[in-house]
């Protein structure tokens, strides 16, 4: 399902680079706001949600998963453990990712566009899930007998009753995105940081094990997302297995940095409205392009 991209041309001066910015950002917003709206149809399936959460608390008892009460008694320790996982759960997840995406627009704008479409068919499937699924987080099932630690300690992003709650769907369990693209975030930076050490010029090298920290994003927010009552394990479970579809499907692109870390411009990844042209080699690859100009070219051209 690779595609060819055209290569970028000239970027048309700050005026039309501005255009593209505005464009990038319409888009992220755009998909985020139907995301939104599109989780809130399942806000009235309490019973549902509830007889779903027994059948996954089940399902995880049946699978000898541990319990999620094991790391919820860790944050109970203290009250400035468990403020502080439940500061990173309110805090964290919608800035890292933003921060994430702008910083790969500016530096890696081929990842950028790659990033972009793995986190639109990972957000995507979620929200399919989440309305034919809803699923009351382990928090609210009297069986799990946790603490709502958002409520308890604070601070939180929901109210005490879920039907009153006009923001946020809490019925929205499964998957966890705040996992999903948690782990996304520790894959794309690991990826696009590949090649940005070692080698000649800075070129042909793996990059510094260093690099592999950005893992540790993933695992606090696993240990948050569950020590907090939010999620089930299973949750970020299925949040990962999806992103696994969503990296199969996702043509990623070739690893090419400049001796500044800069993105070298190659291979912009699958193109929406890109048809197949000639000239792939035997396993796909979209060939290299001259750099672009900027990296709102890249990501115009890429689009």
């Amino acid at each position: 399902m690779t595609s060819h991209t055209t290569p970028a041309g000239p970027a048309g001066g700050p005026r039309a680079a501005r255009r593209r910015l505005i464009r990038e950002l319409l888009l992220v917003v755009g998909f985020f706001a139907v995301y939104k709206a599109g989780r809130l149809l399942s806000t009235d399936r309490t019973a549902e949600a509830f007889r779903n959460a027994d059948r996954i608390w089940d399902a995880e008892r049946a699978l000898h998963l541990p319990g999620e009460g094991a790391v919820q008694r860790l944050l109970l320790h203290g009250d400035v453990l468990v403020t502080t996982a439940n500061t990173y759960y309110a805090g964290v997840h919608f800035p890292a990712t933003a921060l994430f995406l702008i910083w790969l627009y500016i530096r890696r704008p081929a990842h950028y566009l790659w990033t972009r479409r793995v986190l639109a068919v990972l957000t995507g499937a979620a929200l399919v899930l989440h309305l034919a699924h809803p699923l009351a987080p382990p928090r609210m099932l009297p069986v799990a007998r946790l603490v709502d630690t958002g409520q308890v300690y604070g601070p939180t992003v929901y109210r005490a009753a879920p039907d009153t709650d006009t923001l946020a769907n809490q019925f929205a369990a499964m998957p966890s995105l705040h996992f999903g693209w948690a782990l996304m975030l520790a894959v794309g930076m690991i990826v696009a940081t590949r090649g940005s050490k070692g080698g000649k010029g800075g070129k042909g090298g793996k990059g510094s094990p260093w690099r592999l920290l950005w893992l540790l994003h993933p695992v606090v927010t696993l240990l948050v997302i569950v020590g907090t009552a939010n999620h089930y394990w299973l949750d970020a479970i299925v949040a990962a297995a999806l992103l696994g579809i969503a990296l199969l499907l996702v043509p990623r692109p070739r690893a090419a940095s400049d001796p500044d870390g800069t993105d070298a411009g190659r291979d912009l990844g699958a193109d929406a409205d890109g048809g197949a042209k000639g000239g792939e080699n035997a396993e796909g690859a979209v060939p290299a392009f001259p750099r672009p100009k900027s990296a709102a070219a890249a990501v115009g051209a890429g689009k």
